[in-house]
């Protein structure tokens, strides 16, 4: 990269980028803004860049993850209020305290009272507008406190319900053990509420095992960089991640 062009990539990002990134397994969603936020310094010689992230992504998700630096962090909120889009996959017949694999299994039910028809009316009733309770174990402020503080000190706390718009929940796989959805959703939405209320539906009992979020809005994961990769190789990635962003030519 030549000087002229290096200038004129500090300037862009310091001017604001929408960036798209893949978040791996296990990394947080601050985890991903810190590293990609030190490497640009590092990297391209910068003292200070504003830079923060439209929408978090529990750690044992992966997908887009959405990075914004310079004046675009002031869209920040526009972009995390479209609707997003996640493939999860719910094991059924088993739930966790946290509905997902933050805890252990705590309950198990027979699965030969599940078919693929009762999975369908399920989700059914679950479209539209909806009423979901949040999960304990989340960052919802309970009397000055975090839900999973709570949580994680084995006390028992009911979430108001919020109401939520489910736009789109296709069953892409089906087994009496586990199922895979394509869901559309509005903010807000806990896809662990989702699988523990599907169970519930069911009689019976379902966690998630695995979530990536696929889209937001019309921000889409394949035109993402992997966060890991970008760290390793992020003077070659940038170019790809501009030209990507240039690519879908999106506008707020």
């Amino acid at each position: 990269m030549s000087e002229n062009q290096l200038d004129a990539l500090k300037e862009s990002l310091l001017e604001g980028q929408i960036l798209l990134f893949d978040k791996p397994y296990k990394w947080t969603s601050f985890d991903v803004v810190n590293k990609i936020k030190w490497h640009l310094k590092q990297n391209l010689g910068l003292k200070k860049i504003k830079i923060g992230h439209a929408g978090t992504l529990d750690p044992l998700a992966t997908g887009l993850l959405i990075v914004c630096t310079g004046k675009q962090t002031k869209n920040i909120e526009q972009i995390q209020n479209q609707p997003k889009e996640y493939v999860a996959t719910i094991a059924l017949g088993k739930t966790t305290p946290s509905f997902d694999l933050e805890t252990e299994i705590n309950q198990t039910w027979p699965i030969d009272n599940i078919s693929e028809e009762l999975v369908l009316k399920a989700l059914e009733s679950l479209k539209g507008s909806v009423m979901q309770e949040p999960p304990l174990y989340s960052a919802k402020w309970i009397d000055g406190k975090r839900a999973y503080e709570l949580a994680r000190k084995g006390k028992d706390k009911k979430l108001d319900p919020v109401e939520i718009t489910i736009y789109k929940n296709e069953l892409l796989h089906f087994s009496p053990e586990e199922i895979t959805l394509k869901i559309l959703c509005s903010k807000g939405t806990y896809i662990r509420s989702i699988a523990r209320d599907i169970g519930l539906l069911l009689n019976n009992g379902g966690y998630l095992s695995q979530l990536r979020r696929t889209a937001i809005g019309s921000y889409n994961v394949e035109n993402a960089v992997d966060a890991q990769d970008f760290c390793v190789n992020m003077t070659t990635l940038i170019d790809k991640l501009l030209i990507e962003n240039n690519k879908s030519n999106i506008r707020l």
